[in-house]
């Protein structure tokens, strides 16, 4: 990959970017964890669950908002946090229906908010560092659709949509690690 001369703004993003990214890959990995274990069952526990990953996903868009203006894509942003905050009230309201209610709110919502990364990865790959944002946020496009088609089956399960977050948590660190350059101003 050529090295590009970054400019201070999309330096500064870069690296705050870079931190945001090692987060949501921390995150991601814990919730994962905890969710699978947890999530054998439908029950308070797996709801609270279910329902904290968008909200997470909402901090996260308003501290990529706030840390990195320079890149583009704010009105996609705004989108995300919208879309993410109606998903975690509707992860909460469909856990009373059951599980397959719960993996058709978590597959819209996986297409939606895959189908922002993927734009808004678009937008920042003169960055660097965002081809990884750009396949995860296509694989989120089929795995909500994924999520929608399980929802059908006779015995649905929730651990495969808590699974959902690994691969995501993987392409986030591998895009922090590739924004280190980017954020080094090289």
């Amino acid at each position: 990959m050529a090295t590009i001369a970054a400019s201070p703004g999309i330096s500064a993003a870069a690296s705050a970017l870079r931190r945001l990214y090692f987060i949501r890959f921390a995150f991601a990995i814990v919730w994962a964890g905890v969710t699978i274990a947890s999530a054998k069952e439908i029950g308070p526990l797996a709801v609270a669950l279910f329902v904290l990953y968008p909200l997470f996903d909402v901090g996260a868009a308003i501290y990529d908002l706030r840390s990195a203006r320079a890149t583009g894509s704010p009105a996609l942003l705004y989108v995300n946090i919208a879309v993410s905050l109606v998903t975690a009230v509707g992860v909460g309201v469909a856990g009373a229906s059951g599980v397959p209610a719960v993996l058709r709110v978590w597959g819209a919502w996986a297409i939606v908010a895959g189908l922002i990364q993927l734009i808004v990865g678009v937008t920042r790959r003169r960055m660097g560092g965002q081809w990884p944002m750009i396949i995860s946020g296509g694989i989120s496009v089929l795995a909500g659709g994924s999520f929608i088609v399980a929802a059908s089956a006779n015995d649905p399960s929730l651990i495969n949509a808590a699974g959902y977050a690994i691969p995501g948590a993987i392409f986030f660190l591998i895009a922090a690690v590739r924004l280190g350059r980017a954020a080094k101003g090289n």
